[in-house]
């Protein structure tokens, strides 16, 4: 996830991205493509032939009606070419097989990620928690791809990949939180018309922002009588207001630091910045995290009246906890935003963690700023992901020659953050929250499942954050049994660690094969 800053919920309505000319009209311009290819992987030692389907299906802005007469105004024209890569399994009934659709977040963020990182049937390789060497990148085959489960579909959001948007209005009609998920439930749906898909078993695993989209999309995809089988989070963030982004712009509103804490506390214990420094990470997080709820929030609590006595002993406890000093944690008022950590945990190094995994450093690029003005885990595997897509698809899918695929796109700054929860009347002018849409999703199909995944060390979303939100589901008990949760010593993207990526694997296909309903 990237700063929020204080245009969060302006958003520009330009139609950026159209392919009309001044005075044109309005006549679709995009086309669905499909290049069809063979190739297979081996997963637990086992060979799985499977057929690629590279290519991208058009979706209409909401509102769209193809039956609408030319020129009819009332009829919103924007589309998008929706770039995918889709893998079935040979020698077996498609039919009724599993099928999971994959995307990453941003917003603005391709499917890269997930696509040559974690449950594609290649990887690329990269260096656990260091700077991957430059080109040339290893690509090899995927012993944790999920075609063991289920068939796949790597889809691009739009815009980014190959796909792009048209017409008047587009960037208005695609970029935003309501519009992106009408997007993907139109893409599930024509997907499963084109490729006969309709009785599968159906999942969706997401990303980061991505996560926002699988917990919106059950509900969506219900209003079209399509039920799914279950939703797979990857580093959520369903409520906003609980982002560790600039939260000093949002006074009196103090959760994002306190379900930050406890990956502030893992990452400090695992550069050894702890205070006699416990030997095991999960009980001493046990602690924090009753330290966060209990003292540290009733400190929070009582803002300027809390006691000198009290805030000198909470900046205690916070020192034991982080490593950070006292002198600073009494300067920034108990409250630690996620760049400041970043920045000061190894200042005496001159050092700077990740964001979306701690445990890669980069060098400071400004010793005398206040926050981290870099991720070093992006900047230490970004190229790698990118450099190997785009030689696979080219190489071995046989798509995009002569095309420029885009991993991402601007929008985050001017993305249109509100959202209209069911039961709402209208978008509302607010940080956005999926956890309602989720909550009804999950009551009118009493048998969708929920799995959280979230790594310890990852400040961008902390995966306390993350259980706290699955918490405060608004659903009756019967139902908080459809949950599971599972962390792992990784980062935002949890694939990066091999041990982790394999007890990912192992959960998600566990997960997969007691929801599919197959006998």
């Amino acid at each position: 996830m990237k700063k929020l800053i204080l245009a969060v919920l302006a958003f520009s309505c330009g139609c950026g991205g159209s392919v009309y000319a001044k005075g044109a009209p309005p006549v679709p311009q995009l086309k669905p493509t499909e290049v069809t290819t063979a190739g297979s992987v081996t997963v637990n030692g086992e060979r799985i032939g499977y057929r690629a389907v590279t290519g991208t299906l058009v979706v209409h802005a909401k509102g769209w009606n193809r039956y609408a007469p030319p020129g009819d105004k009332k009829n919103p024209t924007a589309e998008a070419d929706m770039f995918y890569v889709a893998y079935f399994k040979r020698g077996v009934p498609a039919a009724n097989r599993p099928i999971t659709f994959l995307f990453n977040g941003g917003p603005g963020s391709s499917t890269v990620w997930l696509h040559m990182g974690a449950f594609g049937p290649v990887r690329v390789v990269t260096a656990d928690h260091t700077h991957t060497l430059p080109a040339p990148y290893q690509i090899v085959n995927n012993h944790f791809s999920l075609l063991d489960a289920s068939d796949l579909v790597f889809v691009d959001a739009p815009g980014t990949g190959f796909g792009r948007i048209a017409g008047p209005n587009a960037a208005h009609s695609f970029y935003g939180v309501d519009q992106d998920v009408h997007a993907f439930a139109v893409f599930i749906r024509k997907f499963l018309s084109q490729y006969n898909r309709w009785n599968s078993p159906k999942y969706l695993i997401g990303e980061s922002y991505g996560t926002m989209r699988a917990a919106a999309l059950p509900l969506a995809l219900e209003h079209e009588s399509i039920d799914l089988n279950g939703v797979v989070l990857l580093s959520d963030i369903l409520d906003w207001d609980l982002m560790p982004d600039n939260p000093k712009l949002n006074p009196s509103v103090d959760l994002p630091y306190i379900v930050a804490l406890p990956s502030y506390a893992a990452t400090a214990w695992y550069h050894h910045r702890i205070p006699n420094q416990p030997q095991h990470l999960k009980p001493f997080l046990k602690q924090v995290e009753h330290f966060a709820t209990h003292s540290y929030t009733l400190a929070l609590m009582q803002g300027n009246s809390l006691p000198q006595a009290k805030r000198q002993a909470i900046a205690e406890k916070l020192h034991e906890y982080t490593g950070l000093p006292v002198s600073y944690l009494l300067k920034s008022n108990l409250r630690i935003e996620y760049g400041a950590f970043q920045k000061e945990l190894l200042a005496n190094e001159e050092l700077t963690t990740g964001t979306l995994d701690t445990r890669f450093t980069g060098p400071t690029l400004n010793p005398l700023s206040e926050n981290a003005e870099y991720d070093p885990q992006s900047a230490a595997i970004s190229s790698a992901y990118v450099s190997a897509f785009n030689t696979y698809v080219r190489q071995t899918l046989h798509y995009g020659q002569n095309q420029n695929y885009k991993p991402e796109i601007p929008v985050y700054s001017s993305w249109d953050y509100r959202h209209q929860p069911p039961g709402a009347s209208h978008p509302l002018i607010q940080l956005p929250n999926v956890l309602p849409d989720l909550a009804i999703a999950m009551k009118r199909n009493t048998d969708l499942k929920v799995m959280v995944n979230g790594g310890y060390f990852d400040i961008s979303t902390p995966f306390y954050e993350g259980w706290f939100e699955m918490h405060h589901l608004q659903i009756p008990p019967s139902l908080q049994s459809n949950i599971q949760y599972h962390y792992y010593r990784t980062g935002h993207m949890i694939y990066v660690h091999v041990p982790a990526l394999k007890q990912l694997h192992h959960n998600i296909v566990a997960f997969i094969r007691s929801t599919d309903n197959l006998k």
